[in-house]
């Protein structure tokens, strides 16, 4: 499943850069692990985030885990379809899924793995 333009953490999210936004969800072998997920606690817009800095809270069926953003900035937008249906993290982990946009002027995503480097990845983890 080839996902054109993404950027991949070792923590399992994702990230699409366009221009100064940073749109930002986990992956799909994270909702895997995380199996049926039940909330996601999403921040406020216009909060401040540091790269690496919990954004969001996940809750499943098996385990609470957040969600680290991968840049510095600020929420300039959280996916409210969300809160009625966090089930779309499961189905859409790529699409309807997506959980925030960071504005985030200047930000780089060259320090997160490509595709098949997360894949590899992935493999190793078991």
């Amino acid at each position: 499943m080839t996902q054109t333009g993404l950027r991949f953490s070792k923590d399992h999210e994702w990230a699409r850069q366009e221009g100064d936004l940073v749109t930002v969800g986990i992956t799909d072998y994270a909702q895997h692990q995380l199996t049926d997920i039940v909330l996601v606690d999403l921040p406020p817009v216009g909060k401040k985030v540091a790269a690496g800095d919990p954004v969001v809270v996940v809750e499943s069926t098996k385990r609470v885990a957040d969600v680290y953003s991968p840049v510095a900035g600020e929420v300039a937008e959280v996916n409210t379809e969300l809160e009625g249906a966090p089930e779309l993290v499961n189905e859409e982990p790529y699409g309807k899924g997506w959980m925030v946009r960071i504005k985030a002027p200047g930000a780089s995503l060259d320090s997160l793995m490509d595709e098949a480097a997360y894949q590899a990845y992935v493999e190793e983890q078991g």
